[in-house]
């Protein structure tokens, strides 16, 4: 059973909390060992979230360490650029596809770098980057706050495990009248 190290960078009020709950419990599921850690920067302001989440057959700590993340799912695209130093050459980050300019932008202290830039400044990183339209898509389905968990869906195409332990977990996890659009906005991500 191999170790599996997921870094998740957001902002406050993104769902990046409730997404790392939801890969905790599907780790544990398919047999792993599953922890995990988050920090909220200001989350209620619109500030950074960071969560670390490990499987593994045995799992010590639930800190991914610099240079070792498997997965970076970056849910606002400048938080994913500030993570990079979690990632490696074999890593995959999966970034959706929003901006949430911080304070400094707001004031025009600094300038939001272009896609482009962020693209480049990332795939110097990493062994693949993935853009995902997480939030236009679960706007779609009528709820922003389910980005993450169209990015779960892509992360799930790449991990594995059975798309009933996933679902399962997201019903489990999801507050009743919202279980059904969730689903199909795993399905939406499983799709990409």
């Amino acid at each position: 059973m191999k170790k599996i190290d997921f870094l998740m960078a957001g902002v406050g009020g993104q769902g990046t909390i409730l997404a790392s709950d939801i890969l905790v419990e599907v780790g544990l599921q398919m047999g792993y060992d599953a922890k995990k850690s988050e920090v909220h920067g200001m989350s209620q302001r619109g500030g950074t979230v960071e969560s670390h989440v490990r499987w593994g057959e045995k799992v010590y700590s639930p800190v991914v360490e610099k240079g070792q993340a498997d997965y970076l799912i970056g849910f606002e695209m400048l938080e994913a650029a500030r993570w990079t130093s979690y990632l490696n050459s074999t890593s995959a980050v999966i970034v959706n596809r929003f901006r949430i300019p911080p304070p400094a932008v707001n004031l025009g202290q600094k300038a939001y770098p272009s896609e482009q830039e962020l693209e480049d400044y990332i795939n110097t990183r990493a062994g693949q980057l993935q853009w995902v339209e997480g939030t236009a898509i679960a706007k779609d389905l009528g709820n922003p706050a389910m980005a993450g968990v169209v990015l779960l869906g892509a992360l799930f195409a790449r991990v594995g495990g059975t798309e009933s332990a996933w679902l399962n977990v997201i019903e489990q996890l999801v507050p009743q009248k919202f279980v059904e659009l969730n689903k199909q906005a795993f399905k939406k991500g499983q799709e990409l």
